[in-house]
């Protein structure tokens, strides 16, 4: 079971990745984009840390609500519609829930998926965080049985691979599609910033074992 203790430390810990990674993402998003990925991310996730400790009495579904709220509101660009989407898609999956199944965790991943689908209308080759989230959630799925710990084993590699899948891709979505060939040799910031993501959840639940 991923208890909501458990969710806030993911939280937390992401938060901290992304505080960690903010110059990196800054950089990958210069190259191919607006060089405002790091920063946007780390001013979300710095606002979500201070909301963090008033949410120790909430279900999991109005912690991930909180979230997305506070997202969309503090984050500019694309990241916040999208990731904001994410975590409330997320939420509704898991309404009245203290604890999650690894069934419960798949249907989180997916629901964030399917919203982020949605809002951007990406395809898996377009070099999006599409690219990462997609094969991270077939990963999971396939072993899912293997329970929760395994199955974001799989899905962390999965979302690895993606990853590094987006490097040669010439994007064909947002700010990056623009530069047509030359977005060809980078790793997208979103799939990066979304590979964190699911790194940082693997590491909590990796720390329980």
């Amino acid at each position: 079971m991923v208890t909501q203790a458990q969710i806030l430390q993911w939280l937390e810990a992401y938060a901290t990745e992304i505080e960690a990674n903010k110059a990196y993402l800054t950089e990958l998003d210069a190259a191919i984009g607006d060089a405002d990925h790091g920063i946007n991310m780390d001013r979300g996730f710095k606002k979500v840390s201070i909301q963090l400790p008033t949410l120790t009495d909430k279900d999991i579904s109005n912690i991930l609500k909180t979230v997305s709220m506070t997202l969309i509101s503090s984050i500019g660009g694309a990241s916040g519609p999208l990731y904001g989407t994410w975590f409330l898609r997320a939420s509704t999956a898991v309404a009245d829930k203290q604890e999650l199944t690894a069934e419960d965790v798949l249907e989180l991943l997916q629901a964030g998926l399917d919203g982020v689908l949605q809002r951007g209308k990406a395809q898996l080759g377009d070099k999006t965080m599409v690219d990462v989230l997609s094969p991270s959630v077939d990963a999971f799925r396939q072993a899912v049985e293997e329970g929760t710990l395994k199955a974001m084993q799989q899905a962390v590699v999965a979302a690895q691979k993606g990853l590094q899948e987006t490097i040669p891709m010439q994007a064909r979505k947002g700010r990056a599609s623009y530069l047509g060939e030359r977005s060809i040799g980078h790793p997208d910031p979103g799939g990066t910033s979304a590979y964190l993501m699911l790194k940082s959840l693997l590491g909590v639940l990796d720390s329980y074992k």
